[in-house]
Parts: structure tokens; C-alpha cells; sequence
């Protein structure tokens, strides 16, 4: 099916019936690419850092592994805390609205008016909007919800939230590590091997996000390799630096 055919079922007056019934679902495509990007950073930064130090294999995997739970599980409750402080701000302002309803309704039928005026709603059509909006308490909450704050009525589940950026940030973090549990390799090898791999993880990182969002996907995928880069040539540069002020070694 072409783009323009997908389109238009998508826009069938049932379809869109079907969906709007669904209520909006929360996208955890950024939650997902926060946790990766960040993990496969943090963990080849270590790797770099430790590299940059001299410090020996043995080091740089319990660093590396230390680093990798420890930053996956501040970020995961971060992000766990910071989706209920939103959710928890709605339901203050919802509480708020409704006790000004209460109290003020022609106050709060005036600023419904005067939103949806704004909008370019005027006379006989605006009385109307205004009568059915506040004709039904919910609708009339939840608009002042959206339309005054600003606010997102169906937020992220705090859980998933810090569940998936969480096993994003571990799984994706994993990939520089992995060449140093190999058996036997030389530490350059697995030094280059991890950069490869840790490469390979930020393009992929970069190139899904502009896939599902419709960016330039190579853009995107540049992008991100280069955030990667960067943080590491900045951690294998401090690990350089302060070995051969203070001759850190094995």
C-alpha cells in the first residue's frame, strides 16, 4: 500500500471514530532513546577513560559493569519520578479547576468563552460551544486542563517509563563491554573493537529515531554518532591526562 493510500484509510470516518474512542497512547520512542544513547555513552566513556588511564582489562569490565547498573538505575528512577511529578501536577490542577468551578462557574464559564474566542469563535456559534462544554463537568474540567495549562491528560505510565529506560540504558550500554569478556584478546583489540561497536550502536540509535520520526534518518543517525564521539574523546582524554600527571597504571 502506497503512502498516499495509507493515508487515506487512516482518515475513513471510522477509523477515526475507532481512534479518538482509543484515546491518545504514550510514545516511550524517547524514553527508549534517552536510556540507549545515554548508556552506550556512559559505558564506552568508561571504557575510553580506563583506556586512556592504562588501566587494565579486569578494571575497565568491573567499571564498566559498576557504572552500567548503578547510572541505568538513577536514570530509570529519574525518569520514574519525573513522569509521576507530571501525572501528580495534573491531578493538583484538575482538583484546583474543579473547586473553582464550584465556587466561581460564571468566572470559569467567562475564561472557557474567552479561549474558545480566541480561537475565532464569535456570537451564536460561541455561545454554543461555551453552553456544551460547560454543560457536561468533565469535558469542561479536562478543557481547562489542556486548553488554560497546557496539560497532557493521559501522561506516561511512570513504570514503563523507568522500565523501558532502564533496560534501554543496559541493554544498549552493554555493547562496548562486550569485547573485553572475550577470552584472550589483546587490549588494543578490544579497545578498537568496543569504538566499532559502540559506533555501529550510536547510528542505529540515530537512525531508528529518525525513522520513527520522521527525520532525515542519515542526519539523525550523524548526529548521534558524533554525541557518542565526542563524550568518549572527552573521558579518553581525561584518562590520558591524568595518568601522566599523577602515573596512574595497572
Amino acid at each position: 500500500m502506497s503512502d498516499h493510500a495509507a493515508t487515506n484509510e487512516q482518515h475513513r470516518p471510522d477509523v477515526i471514530r475507532r481512534r479518538l474512542a482509543g484515546g491518545s497512547r504514550h510514545d516511550y520512542l524517547a524514553d527508549a532513546v534517552l536510556g540507549a544513547i545515554d548508556g552506550c555513552v556512559t559505558t564506552f566513556a568508561v571504557v575510553a577513560g580506563a583506556t586512556g588511564g592504562a588501566l587494565s582489562p579486569l578494571v575497565v569490565i568491573i567499571l564498566g559493569f559498576a557504572n552500567l547498573l548503578a547510572d541505568g538505575f538513577s536514570m530509570a528512577v529519574s525518569n520514574y519520578h519525573g513522569t509521576r511529578s507530571e501525572r501528580d501536577r495534573v491531578e493538583q490542577t484538575r482538583r484546583t479547576e474543579e473547586r473553582h468551578i464550584e465556587q466561581v462557574p460564571e468566572g470559569e464559564r467567562e475564561e472557557i468563552r474567552q479561549i474558545f474566542a480566541a480561537k475565532g469563535f464569535e456570537g451564536d456559534v460561541l455561545e454554543r460551544i461555551v453552553e456544551t462544554i460547560t454543560g457536561n463537568r468533565r469535558l469542561w474540567v479536562n478543557t481547562m486542563l489542556t486548553e488554560e495549562h497546557g496539560l497532557q491528560l493521559e501522561g506516561a505510565d511512570p513504570v514503563r517509563a523507568g522500565a523501558v529506560t532502564f533496560a534501554a540504558f543496559v541493554g544498549v550500554g552493554l555493547v562496548p563491554l562486550l569485547p573485553y569478556l572475550v577470552p584472550g584478546i589483546a587490549d588494543g583489540a578490544a579497545f578498537a573493537a568496543s569504538g566499532v561497536m559502540a559506533a555501529v550502536a550510536f547510528w542505529g540509535i540515530g537512525w531508528v529515531k529518525g525513522q520513527r520520526l520522521e527525520l532525515p534518518r542519515l542526519r539523525s543517525a550523524w548526529q548521534t554518532l558524533w554525541t557518542g564521539a565526542a563524550a568518549a574523546g572527552l573521558a579518553y582524554g581525561a584518562g590520558w591526562a591524568l595518568q601522566t600527571l599523577f602515573g596512574a597504571g595497572h
